[in-house]
């Protein structure tokens, strides 16, 4: 299918405000996928082509974040592993289950990780105390629990990848005593790995639309650097309360989809 150069434009200028919405707090599908319907694309096809697309953008934040990756290197690894056991777990579901499958449960979760976000401070001092109290350390990699969460977020964004950065961050926060903006570095590498191993999937066993596919990773690049610079100035509780905003609207297109 032919895009027209207006949609052509629409579909690029998505791909940057994705880009950048996903490097500093995730969801950036949300703003993608509505735009790649609108100009004809069949649901699994856009979900496909917008997978493919923001590979090149889940790489760029992630290197822009790089300074905050320092010494995270074994948390990574075996985080990773996790996600891309998921995220090909997810493209499959995609291409076996019916589109309305995740419709129930997708805002249900968002919710829960924007909850989880809202009280991390919180939960984050009672677990401090209750090491204190035991003698307990924090594992520096969250242990199994945090290992079998992200994998299962990983299955949702191999699936669709809306707002699977905000359960990321939320997890993370709950399970892993480190700064929001570390953290935050490891969801990028996490959504890169998730997009890049669901991408390889797709490129052999569906459709796609390269147009689409170019225009959204060209558009994401540039936004991956944009939303480096401008997410590691937020101050903590400025990045927790950007996450529930776009949190609340993810949830609130998700319902009225």
């Amino acid at each position: 299918m032919a895009l027209s150069i207006w949609e052509m434009l629409a579909v690029f200028a998505a791909g940057l405000g994705a880009g950048t919405i996903n490097t500093i707090v995730g969801s950036g599908t949300l703003i993608t996928f509505p735009v790649l319907l609108a100009t004809g694309l069949p649901p699994v096809t856009a979900t496909v082509s917008n997978a493919l697309g923001l590979i090149p953008g889940s790489i760029s934040g992630a290197i822009g974040y790089r300074k905050e990756l320092a010494g995270q290197r074994r948390r990574i690894l075996k985080l990773g592993v996790g996600a891309l056991i998921g995220g090909l777990t997810g493209a499959t579901l995609l291409l076996s289950l019916p589109s309305t499958a995740f419709e129930t449960i997708v805002p249900v979760l968002v919710a829960l990780a924007l909850v989880l976000v809202i009280l991390q401070p919180r939960i984050g001092k009672a677990v401090q105390r209750r090491r204190e109290h035991t003698g307990t350390v924090a594992r520096p990699d969250g242990g199994p629990l945090l290992f079998t969460g992200l994998m299962l977020a990983s299955v949702y964004g191999g699936y669709f990848t809306a707002a699977q950065g905000i359960i990321y961050l939320s997890l993370m926060g709950m399970l892993l005593d480190d700064t929001m903006q570390r953290l935050n570095a490891v969801k990028n590498v996490l959504a890169a790995i998730v997009n890049s191993i669901a991408a390889l999937f797709f490129l052999f066993v569906a459709d796609f639309d390269w147009t689409a596919v170019v225009l959204i990773a060209v558009g994401s690049s540039i936004g991956g650097q944009i939303g480096a610079k401008v997410g590691r100035r937020l101050s903590p509780r400025l990045l927790r309360g950007l996450i529930v905003v776009v949190g609340t609207a993810a949830i609130v297109q998700l319902l009225l989809r």
